[in-house]
């Protein structure tokens, strides 16, 4: 698990990412969102060395924990710093179709 979330997020120990994962966990928590289906456990298998396999703890993402860590991560990090960004453009892109859906539907109305 620390080795696959360490190479994504650029974070050198895995404690350090750790703790934006707990704190996303918590920004999930008092949005009312379940943290079991949004940062599911589970177990994966990695080859080791002689072909070895062994069985590690990891954890899936939602787009929305995606979102909570990059709100939470270390915006001095590349990726962290594009997530941060990715999700307001996508937000801003969310805000004007919202806008523009509601302009047609009142045109709509006046036409009626």
């Amino acid at each position: 698990m620390q080795e696959s979330f360490k190479n994504f997020w650029s974070y050198s120990k895995w404690d350090n990412f750790e703790k934006v994962i707990n704190k996303a966990k918590e920004a999930c928590k008092i949005a009312g969102e379940e943290i079991a289906y949004h940062f599911p456990d589970i177990r994966k298998v990695i080859e080791a060395g002689k072909g070895a396999k062994h069985e590690i703890d990891d954890m899936l993402l939602t787009r929305y924990a995606c979102y909570l860590i990059g709100q939470n991560g270390d915006s001095r990090k590349e990726e962290i710093s594009f997530a941060q960004n990715y999700f307001a453009v996508q937000t801003r892109r969310a805000e004007l179709v919202e806008k523009r859906l509601l302009e047609y539907e009142r045109v709509k109305a006046r036409e009626n």
